[in-house]
């Protein structure tokens, strides 16, 4: 028996890895958080399989299930939303899994980040402008956040925040980052990405406070910032010029052009 933590990623169920699809076929078992988990997702449970909301259960509630299932060796899907290494309360279950000698695996999904990223037609990257992405959060009634890691200390570098978790308190991640990014910076909260109402609100921070007051959102929503997601003129990347020699082209590019772009018949 075994308990499968799968990656749901950020909602669109053709965003789910193909490895995840396939454990939820056959697992006799789902445990999901309903609250986060699309049904379209739940979807892919075979016909057989039972499936129980975690919502409302605590954290010995769970562990009693996966016990029983054990004893019953009984395989279990365990849904979490986006993937499972940011936030998604794994490591606690892993803990009792471990105690109890419990076989478990970890299947990837499609974070929230980057389906965010390409909700908005942004690279989080850009040459020449910031080259480092920060996943934080602000400290919460769930889980405090250690001493150095504050939006000033990862501000003071420059690189595009991803802020998870917090989008209730967007006055006050404004407030922190004004001073190291200045009113022009780019700013983006991007709700439910990859949903059907995927929402993304682009403008600054001097004015995503105004703009998000119009029609706030309070829950599954990320907050982006930082000048990638508006990089102007930048230097392109070296990966691609002509004139960059590496390992898998070793010739002139201007070489073989003509070629390359010669139309098939």
């Amino acid at each position: 028996m075994t308990v499968h933590f799968i990656g749901a990623g950020p909602g669109a169920a053709d965003l789910m890895t193909l490895r995840g699809r396939a454990i939820l076929e056959r697992a006799p078992l789902c445990l999901y958080a309903g609250s986060i988990i699309p049904p379209e997702i739940l979807a892919f449970c075979g016909p057989e399989t039972r499936q129980i909301d975690t919502a409302p259960l605590c954290l010995d509630e769970i562990e009693a299930l996966f016990v029983a299932a054990h004893e019953a060796g009984e395989d279990v899907a365990r849904l979490h939303s986006g993937d499972l290494s940011l936030y998604s309360a794994v490591a606690e279950q892993i803990v009792r899994l471990e105690r109890r000698g419990i076989a478990y695996t970890l299947t990837p999904g499609v974070p929230a980040f980057a389906a965010a990223s390409a909700a908005l037609g942004r690279e989080l990257t850009v040459p020449g402008v910031v080259q480092s992405v920060v996943l934080t959060r602000l400290s919460g009634r769930a889980s405090a956040m250690p001493g150095a890691e504050t939006l000033e200390a990862f501000a003071a570098t420059g690189a595009t925040l991803a802020i998870h978790l917090a989008v209730h308190r967007l006055n006050e991640i404004v407030d922190r980052l004004l001073p190291f990014y200045g009113p022009t910076c780019p700013v983006a909260v991007v709700a439910r990405a990859s949903w059907p109402e995927e929402r993304c609100v682009l403008g600054s921070l001097e004015t995503i406070v105004s703009i998000m007051a119009a029609e706030p959102e309070v829950r599954t929503a990320l907050v982006l910032v930082g000048k990638a997601l508006k990089p102007g003129v930048f230097r392109e990347s070296a990966l691609y010029d002509a004139g960059y020699q590496r390992r898998f082209r070793g010739r002139d590019m201007d070489d073989r052009l003509p070629e390359i772009l010669r139309p098939i018949v």
